[in-house]
């Protein structure tokens, strides 16, 4: 049985990775594609202007908190082309979390039982800044789950090996610098296999491997179940 399959026999099963309600009318998606010309002319390397710009698009929708990204072929890593590629090599572009958009300080929570598998500050401009990855099972099956961009008290008070009940507090979004520079946001990726990483594992893949990595990271939508993030 696929992870996808196991996931949705088990969505019931589910708590939230946010204390917030990710189907009410204060959420909307946000496209961060090539086909958004707001992107155009956006200056992402001033972090400042990029949170502007996601405030912009909130405000827009009439929303407060924005969701999306799944597969999505994102152009906003050309703010770090030393992390996703440079013009000697394909860029990567091709994201493989649910991102949600939202107030640095909120709790992040587990949504099942876990174990602590690792932490760690990837603290590159653009990268996932404090991260940490949960280790699950279901019905026998190991999975986990990735939590990027998150604060760095919070974050340091984890060790590998802890065990944190389903609706732990697993850290807090972060802000900015320390979030790895970004506007404040989750980035939240189901796994099914961490080929032996630890700490760290792309968020952010080639688009012609599209298949590999839809395979190998489930849509994390079977785990946060917002009307907004269905294709």
């Amino acid at each position: 049985m696929s992870l996808t399959t196991l996931l949705h026999q088990h969505r019931a099963a589910f708590g939230p990775v946010l204390p917030v309600d990710l189907n009410s009318p204060e959420v909307c998606r946000l496209d961060f594609s090539a086909q958004n010309p707001v992107l155009a002319g956006a200056d992402l390397r001033d972090t400042a202007a990029f949170e502007a710009l996601v405030t912009e698009l909130l405000a827009d929708q009439n929303a407060l908190i924005g969701v999306g990204g799944y597969l999505e072929n994102r152009v906003i890593y050309r703010r770090s082309p030393g992390l996703f590629g440079d013009p000697a090599i394909p860029a990567r572009s091709l994201h493989l979390g649910v991102d949600v958009w939202l107030r640095a300080g909120t709790p992040v929570l587990t949504p099942l039982p876990a174990v602590v598998h690792s932490v760690q500050d990837n603290a590159s401009f653009g990268d996932y800044g404090p991260t940490v990855i949960l280790e699950h099972a279901l019905d026998g099956t190991t999975f986990y789950t990735l939590y990027g961009h998150l604060d760095r008290a919070e974050t340091a008070l984890l060790r590998p090996g802890m065990t944190l009940e389903k609706g732990a507090q697993v850290a807090e979004v972060g802000p900015a610098p320390e979030n790895g520079d970004w506007p404040p946001h989750l980035h939240f990726q189901i796994i099914a296999d961490l080929e032996g990483r630890t700490g760290d594992f792309p968020g952010v893949a080639l688009p012609e491997e599209r298949a590999k990595w839809a395979e190998l990271c489930p849509d994390p939508n079977l785990v946060l179940q917002s009307k907004y993030l269905y294709f």
